[in-house]
């Protein structure tokens, strides 16, 4: 519920899903859970229709999807945090780009420097993903450097923290273990669907991409409405 631009960072989410033509959402919650359901009820005023499971403890981004699960049924659905800002027409690229092959996921991706701080992705000459690592330690880089992961003339893609999925998906979040930081980790499924020979497309962002929960980020966007 951050504000950027004048309105929550969920309010610029809800708008792009519904273009793609999502039938509707499923917002997780946790910690002051009440103040998001309030503000987007039932989700008629955009649109759409809405619901809320509330994920009692926060251990991951491997565990919330699950709690929606009864929601997505047998349907394919998109996954993003609710921190992430791109252009509302990245929603219906992914859609187009998803439909366009018989794969079990999408993983939206955009160019970045400092990889150690997200998931490093890794593609195929098809743009389907072979490799997932989040948050390499600096060994792990220098490991993937030596084994020919990294390479200078190849650009690094960070995991954008927006998806497309099958159900298939669960199976995957339903085995995890809790990582070394301790949590249950979505990425850590999405490299064993990728491990199980498991097609999971690539989409490279086009336009802006924001991680909005580093303050710094936020204050920048601010400004730059002040500046408007």
């Amino acid at each position: 519920m951050l504000r950027v631009h004048g309105k929550p960072v969920l309010e610029h989410i809800v708008p792009g899903l519904v273009n793609a033509q999502v039938d509707g959402i499923c917002i997780i919650t946790g910690w002051r859970a009440e103040i998001i359901e309030e503000h987007f009820g039932d989700g008629s005023a955009w649109g759409t229709s809405i619901c809320y499971a509330r994920q009692a403890v926060q251990d991951g981004t491997g565990k919330a999807p699950e709690l929606a699960r009864d929601f997505v049924g047998n349907d394919s659905f998109f996954l993003t945090y609710g921190d992430i800002l791109v252009p509302q027409e990245t929603y219906q690229a992914m859609a187009n780009r998803f439909g366009a092959g018989d794969s079990s996921g999408l993983l939206a991706v955009t160019e970045g420097e400092d990889v150690t701080k997200g998931g490093l992705s890794f593609f195929d000459d098809h743009f389907c993903l072979t490799r997932l690592v989040e948050k390499p330690t600096p060994e792990q880089v220098r490991a993937l450097k030596n084994e020919g992961w990294l390479r200078p003339e190849n650009p690094l893609h960070y995991n954008a923290g927006v998806y497309i999925f099958r159900p298939l998906l669960f199976e995957f979040t339903a085995r995890l273990e809790k990582s070394s930081r301790g949590e249950y980790e979505l990425t850590d499924a999405i490299q064993a669907m990728a491990e199980a020979k498991a097609r999971i497309a690539g989409y490279s962002i086009k336009g802006r991409w924001v991680d909005v929960r580093d303050p710094e980020v936020l204050a920048t966007l601010e400004a730059e409405t002040g500046s408007q």
